[in-house]
């Protein structure tokens, strides 16, 4: 009557075994650890010797030096040791070296590379940096109209209406006339083409304008879609810096959080996340007589613009753009191969090549330059206040004759130093910000602070789990010590799936697992009371199980599905922790079921089930 099939018990066993055996790397924690790579080569054992010279003659302590990669890695025995081997190892290396705070699994590497990985653990458990940064939706509605003036320029062209300039100012694109009549066809012209601006007729100095400015539902779509293009690009670019489970999303209408667990290196991190690098490809106008001339005079040729080059020298720049670096689908840093310097070699895609192929094509034998464009916050203290100051920085970083037709893939050079192709290359695979940012808000959690509220968790769920299980042994006997089995093996479980998700463990996280355990005590709670009821109603102790078991089944079911439920409601429409909480809860309940009714049966039936005859049940008095 109470005895499962062998394929049942298996079942059991299996899950029991795999799930152990996932959960174990959780035990080993994480060690600190010093991240050591060099500037546009990889690190070699004789770089890694050195790096351990100059930690032993700062009697600094460390354990297992590696090399991973093209990175160095070694780990320490705390966080003191590993703050102090950063600064030892950026005083006394040269330059070239880069140092970086990390936090490496401790896991033994044979669960490694069985799959075996611990959990990640969120920003309160294991440290790292949160950002809160807001959008310049000012400086996206002026990109926004900036956009719109070459085309412009083109049409009125094209349909040969005479202008004498076209530009973009704060707030508006002023187009003058000569007189009246041409600015009546362009404004019947453009406002047929143009519906997301609303145009307007007016004077300035005596002379015919035209004005066009951002509809209030063409500027509500520009906010949204530089909102949601800054997310992507920023989840692209913390995919580059490697963080496992990041969070990033939106706040309000203006602002994005991001969060990154793990990531101790601030500086590194606030450099590619606020970075809005980009590249502009433009043919270069007259020579550099005309650069000089233009940059001493300040009269600049029509159809040009004045940029200067990284060593301060003038230079003048067609206005039409060939191509921006939103047609730039990959890029990766690399060496040019005639020089050795630093490049960049860059993959368009179908729409950027075909306009690059054409250009290259009727451009053969003159120079093209590649402008480096970068948003910049200065930080100022003003009357005891500090003010930030945006400006933008446009820097010719390269000129290169135009020897044949280039198409899809070429490379730029130019750069100062690999870490700048490094970076570059990163922020242009990632993909350009449609809008610059600013961090408005910045926060660090550190490993220690961590440390603290992962003993804080646990303490609160071994409490927990020690009080419920002195209950349940005293109330219900060997029945109860059955229950504790299935409240190790539910903790077991949730552990294990974590990990086998690589899911992120926070805070309200342990809070859903320890809900979790007293759900699953419920569980069993009411199959004992179920058994005691039938005993009571005379039932032999055999059939009672069977009745307990079977008739309470369809009550833990209802019971569970209805929270399950509510956790996914949580998952559905909650944001970060909210999701974690979830989470860990959805596991928890299905884990639960399985342990409160087939690992606890399984039990039953081994100590019960084999008896042909049995007069009694340790379950509390029955």
């Amino acid at each position: 009557m109470n005895r499962y099939p062998l394929w049942k018990n298996l079942i059991v066993v299996i899950v029991l075994l795999m799930a152990a055996f996932y959960a174990l790397p959780n035990l080993f924690g994480e060690d600190p650890a010093l991240q050591v790579s060099k500037r546009g080569a990889e690190m070699t054992q004789a770089d890694l010797d050195q790096v351990i010279s100059v930690l032993n003659a700062a009697e600094i302590p460390f354990r297992q030096p590696e090399l991973v990669g093209e990175k160095a890695l070694i780990r320490f025995y705390s966080t003191d040791d590993q703050l102090r081997a950063a600064d030892v190892v950026q005083a006394q290396l040269p330059s070239r070296y880069i140092a970086a705070l990390n936090l490496v699994p401790a896991a033994p590497k044979w669960l490694t590379k069985l799959g075996a990985l611990p959990m990640y653990l969120g920003l309160d458990l294991r440290g790292g940096v949160h950002f809160l940064l807001e959008v310049d939706m000012p400086a996206a509605m002026q990109q926004a109209l900036d956009r719109n003036v070459d085309a412009m320029r083109s049409e009125m062209r094209e349909a040969r209406i005479r202008y004498v300039t076209a530009n973009a100012e704060p707030g508006q694109i002023a187009i003058r006339f000569q007189d009246a009549a041409e600015r009546d066809r362009a404004h019947d012209l453009l406002s047929r083409n143009y519906e997301e601006l609303s145009f307007t007729k007016g004077e300035r100095d005596g002379r015919p304008m035209l004005f066009a400015t951002l509809t209030d539902s063409a500027a509500e779509a520009e906010k949204k879609a530089a909102l949601e293009q800054n997310i992507t690009t920023l989840r692209n670019r913390v995919n580059e810096l490697g963080v496992a489970e990041p969070l990033i999303q939106q706040q309000g209408d203006s602002r994005i959080v991001v969060q990154l667990p793990g990531i101790q290196d601030t500086v590194r991190a606030k450099e590619i996340l606020g970075a809005t690098a980009t590249l502009e490809f433009r043919l270069v106008e007259g020579s550099p007589v005309d650069w000089h001339d233009a940059a001493e005079s300040g009269r600049v040729p029509v159809g040009a613009r004045l940029y200067r080059e990284r060593n301060g020298n003038p230079v003048l720049l067609k206005r039409q753009v060939i191509i921006t670096g939103d047609r730039i689908i990959s890029a990766a840093a690399g060496f040019d191969q005639q020089s050795g310097s630093p490049a960049v070699f860059i993959n368009l895609d179908g729409q950027g090549a075909r306009r690059m192929s054409a250009i290259t094509r009727e451009n053969i034998g003159k120079p093209m330059a590649v402008v480096f464009i970068e948003h910049q916050t200065d930080v100022k203290m003003v009357d005891g206040e500090i003010v930030r100051e945006r400006r933008i920085v446009e820097e010719v970083i390269n000129i290169a004759t135009i020897r044949d037709q280039l198409s899809n893939r070429f490379q730029i050079t130019g750069l100062s130093s690999s870490r700048e192709a490094r970076d570059l290359a990163l922020l242009l695979r990632a993909g350009a910000l449609r809008a610059p940012m600013e961090i408005v808000e910045e926060r660090t959690v550190g490993p220690s602070l961590g440390a603290a509220n992962i003993e804080a968790g646990v303490k609160a769920a071994i409490l927990g789990f020690v009080l419920v299980a002195i209950f349940m042994v005293v109330y219900y006997g060997l029945f109860g010590v059955f229950s504790n089995i299935a409240l190790i093996a539910n903790l077991v479980i949730i552990v294990a799936v974590l990990s086998m998700l690589q899911a992120t463990l926070t805070l309200p996280g342990i809070a859903g697992i320890v809900l979790t355990l007293g759900m699953a005590v419920d569980a069993n709670v009411l199959i004992n009371e179920r058994i005691r009821e039938e005993l009571r109603n005379g039932m032999t102790p055999q059939a009672a199980i069977k009745a307990g078991y079977d008739r309470a089944f369809l009550t833990i079911l209802d019971a569970n599905i209805t929270t399950l439920l509510a956790a996914l409601a949580l998952f559905a429409f909650g944001t970060g922790p909210i999701k974690g909480f979830a989470v860990t809860l959805s596991i928890g309940i299905l884990a639960s079921m399985f342990t409160a009714i087939m690992v606890t049966r399984s039990l039953v039936n081994q100590v019960y089930g084999r008896r042909a005859r049995v007069k009694s049940l340790s379950i509390g008095g029955y």
